[in-house]
């Protein structure tokens, strides 16, 4: 495995953690889950069409595929079954050992935000299974009513909260639309993969 370190420049003054695929290595076990969902209610498996929405709110994800695959499933239900598969199986979730140790490195040195497109019980779930909820005061989900990424105002709005400008945040990301954010948001955008 590559020994892999991550820098914090210092003029970063606020740091910012998308959830899934930066702090959490769940997304084998969301990719799973959707499998599950969509090939269950009859619809066709795309890892990777899957694989290139995370970061967007999972309703948007079910329409956007509705769309593409012309399937009529309810996002909805959709969602709740997806969850519930993922919930069953929290035990299997790890950590991303050097993205947490950033988040440790800072706790309590630097304000730190996570800013991600899971829902709220997802996100504070994933975070409380592995001991580290208690390092971000401020946790913006798809459940806020803000605009998901690739727009910046999740990341902005985390600043905001941590009183913290725009340009002294650093964010830590594994998606595309995170890192497109990020960068629309004037913040030091910092790809984990």
């Amino acid at each position: 495995m590559l020994n892999r370190s991550i820098d914090v420049p210092g003029h970063i003054k606020g740091l910012i953690f998308d959830c899934d695929g930066t702090l959490v290595d769940s997304m084998p076990l969301h990719m799973r889950a959707w499998e599950y969902v969509i090939t269950s209610q009859g619809g066709e498996w795309d890892y990777n069409y899957f694989f290139s929405k995370k970061g967007m709110p999972e309703e948007a994800i079910v329409i956007e595929y509705n769309q593409d695959y012309g399937t009529a499933l309810d996002a909805v239900s959709t969602v709740r079954i997806k969850h519930e598969y993922f919930y069953s199986r929290l035990d299997e979730l790890q950590p991303i050992p050097y993205v947490v140790d950033i988040a440790r490195k800072y706790f309590g040195v630097l304000p730190m935000a996570v800013a991600s497109g899971g829902t709220r019980r997802t996100v504070e779930l994933e975070l409380e299974t592995l001991h580290i909820k208690q390092f971000f005061p401020v946790i913006l989900t798809a459940d806020d009513a803000i605009k998901p990424k690739p727009a910046p105002d999740i990341f902005l709005e985390a600043a905001r909260r941590m009183n913290i400008a725009p340009q002294c945040c650093q964010v830590f990301e594994d998606g595309d639309l995170g890192l497109e954010a990020a960068r629309l948001a004037g913040m030091l955008p910092t790809d984990v993969r």
